[in-house]
């Protein structure tokens, strides 16, 4: 597990009610001063959200906010690569023309955060009772704190999860596996007594299958980076994880099995009745439920991602995060959205809608999982505790990253030796890291 990355204490005051809210928040904001300037600000909140569809839901209820702060929000909205330069640009300059900000955690957190970019909202999400922080899934609000600091809001979340074939489990009278090593042994049994159908079959690209592979290697005890800061990759724990991995794709998966495999190919190969289990992102799962593209719709089943030496630890991350510009002069509207935007209502409304939110009563709310399977709903819920909020390592330069601690699966994929491809790893992603710092 990620392991230089804290969980905040939580702490309990007294509440504060809404009026109070939008009596301070007015207040603060008609005398704000912007720069070294007297100029009073008015209650206008600049948004900045990423194309996505939680922000098509929160667009909706815009006017009922606006109608209910009596603050006007001024919104703009990006793809992903629009928002990173934006926000590269903008806040490197120290701008103040960004105060509510959707960011990515795994990608852009620790690069704000370490750039202080992004304002500690510690005492905020701490403080605001009613809109209780500790409802919140643990791994998603790990992702979104730095050195014990609180620096934003998790709103989409999503797991890795076992998908498999019910008829396939049936026919081999198998039970649902709840172990790694009960995994590879159901993997190893379907596929010698179904000929063309792969036991397993997961992503094989080097940086692909990195965000995957991260549950196996926190599942068997390992980490991408140490206590200290330094690379991880060379334990025993680690070297188990990779070596299982490949072992299930080159032993029980399909055959002639590629080595560049992002999550369509993978699915597709489950979809297509070609592989008894498969390891996936639970945000995926009506690529297989859904008759219009699965041709086993009908005889999908989901579980909690297997154990292995210290128990089931899938990632569970934050895909998406709310935060407030450390620039921002508007900083208490920010909290008022943010509050308003991330409510206990405001999430069921919105993961009713088919967004996936952080909030574990929402989870808990048959409402907002009706449309859910009842098996993965169980396998989702399972996953809070020991989910890990991060699925890649922790650093700025996640790309060339993945990349490095890639390599060693795609070696094993393919047979080929894996302690030193580990080792190579090891040294890259250790001057890696140097460099970094």
């Amino acid at each position: 597990m990620e392991t230089n990355v804290k969980n905040p204490r939580v702490l309990r005051v007294a509440g504060i009610t809404t009026a109070a809210i939008l009596a301070v928040g007015t207040l603060a904001s008609c005398s704000s001063e912007s720069g070294g300037g007297s100029e009073e600000r008015s209650d206008v909140l600049n948004i900045t959200l990423a194309n996505h569809v939680w922000t098509d839901a929160i667009k909706e209820s815009l006017p009922e906010f606006e109608e209910q702060s009596g603050i006007t929000v001024n919104l703009t909205q990006l793809g992903e690569d629009q928002l990173s330069d934006q926000y590269n640009v903008k806040l490197n300059a120290g701008t103040d023309e960004i105060d509510v900000m959707m960011y990515r955690p795994l990608q852009e957190g620790k690069l704000f955060a370490q750039n202080n970019w992004i304002a500690d909202i510690t005492d905020q999400v701490t403080s605001a009772e009613d809109w209780n922080w500790d409802d919140f899934q643990e791994g998603p609000v790990g992702a979104t704190t730095f050195d014990d600091a609180v620096v934003g809001v998790p709103i989409i979340t999503e797991r890795e999860v076992l998908y498999y074939r019910t008829d396939l489990l049936e026919a081999a009278g198998l039970e649902v596996p709840t172990t790694l090593e009960e995994l590879e042994e159901a993997a190893a049994k379907i596929a010698s007594e179904n000929p063309g159908v792969a036991g397993f079959v997961a992503r094989t690209a080097a940086s692909a299958a990195v965000t995957q592979f991260s549950s196996f290697l926190y599942s068997e005890g390992g980490a991408w980076i140490d206590e200290d800061g330094n690379a991880n990759l060379d334990t025993d724990a680690a070297k188990e994880a990779y070596e299982l991995y490949g072992t299930l794709i080159r032993e029980h998966g399909p055959e002639n099995v590629s080595t560049d495999m992002s999550w369509p190919e993978a699915m597709a190969i489950f979809t297509q009745g070609n592989a008894a289990f498969y390891t996936e992102a639970d945000s995926l799962y009506k690529n297989a439920t859904d008759p219009a593209s699965s041709t086993i719709s009908d005889r999908v089943g989901f579980a909690q991602f297997p154990a292995g030496a210290e128990g089931s630890h899938p990632y569970n991350v934050p895909s998406w995060a709310l935060g407030i510009a450390a620039e921002s002069e508007n900083s208490e509207n920010a909290w008022e959205f943010i509050q308003w935007a991330t409510s206990q209502e405001k999430m069921l409304e919105i993961q009713q809608a088919g967004v996936p939110g952080s909030r574990i009563s929402v989870w808990e709310d048959p409402s907002a999982t009706e449309d859910y399977p009842a098996d993965l709903v169980e396998a989702i819920n399972a996953s809070f505790e020991g989910g890990v909020g991060f699925d890649r390592p922790q650093v700025i330069s996640v790309a060339e990253a993945r990349e490095i601690v890639g390599l060693p699966i795609v070696v094993s994929i393919t047979g080929g030796d894996v302690d030193g491809a580990i080792e190579d790893a090891q040294a890259q992603f250790q001057e890696f890291l140097d460099d970094e710092e």
